[in-house]
């Protein structure tokens, strides 16, 4: 892949939330160090967007509101098999809130998901049932980007599904691989390697985006 920024590029920042830091309600391992790399990068970038995992309290993906099970067991939903979850970016809260150290002024857009209760929402592009959509796709056609650069938390589950569906949506991906960090649960991080591998997503440093920038 040219890893040289253009103007059709877009820099996809994925829930860099307090919940999921060091200390969060479901905590990344490390996932602080994301921070002053997105940065960085985000300085380079003419278009950023941004998410946000964005809950009400009564979330079906949250254990809490299963009787008897604990977090990260699994569980059989409409849609298929669902992980659970701690309580966490329940809508409005301090945990939801984006990392206090995270400066990127000029970001564009700021997309919420998760925010329907019967539905997890790992992708900024698709809902976990893969019908329903956040309209990300539409609005980066309409602003001519190309190629779709991911960022953030956590890489084997919103990154990467995020980078997966930026394909399957015709778009060129590429996850930025020291501006995220992973939470690994049971093989999840070489499997989601290994997805992003077969789909074309292509693996990419920010010193090699950053290489030559001003």
């Amino acid at each position: 892949m040219n890893t040289t920024i253009g103007p059709d590029d877009c820099l996809l920042v994925i829930d860099v939330q307090n919940d999921f830091m060091p200390g969060g309600a479901l905590a990344v391992p490390h996932g602080d160090e994301v921070v002053p790399v997105i940065n960085r990068l985000a300085r380079a970038f003419g278009h950023v967007v941004l998410t946000q995992d964005w809950h009400p309290v009564s979330h079906v993906s949250f254990a809490a509101n299963h009787a008897g099970t604990q977090p990260f067991q699994t569980l059989a939903l409409p849609y298929g098999e669902q992980v659970l979850w701690p309580v966490h970016c329940v809508q409005g809260t301090p945990g939801a809130a984006l990392h206090a150290g995270l400066h990127v002024p000029h970001a564009r857009l700021v997309i919420r998901k998760g925010h329907h209760a019967d539905v997890d929402s790992y992708s900024a592009f698709l809902e976990a049932d893969r019908t329903t959509r956040t309209g990300l796709a539409g609005y980066l056609r309409e602003h001519g980007v190309r190629r779709v650069f991911c960022a953030g938390l956590a890489t084997d589950y919103c990154v990467a599904w995020s980078a997966l569906d930026a394909r399957a949506a015709g778009f060129a991906a590429a996850v930025i691989e020291d501006a995220c960090r992973a939470i690994d649960l049971e093989g999840s991080l070489a499997k989601a390697w290994q997805d992003l591998g077969a789909a074309g997503v292509a693996r990419v440093t920010s010193a090699e985006l950053l290489k030559g920038q001003g």
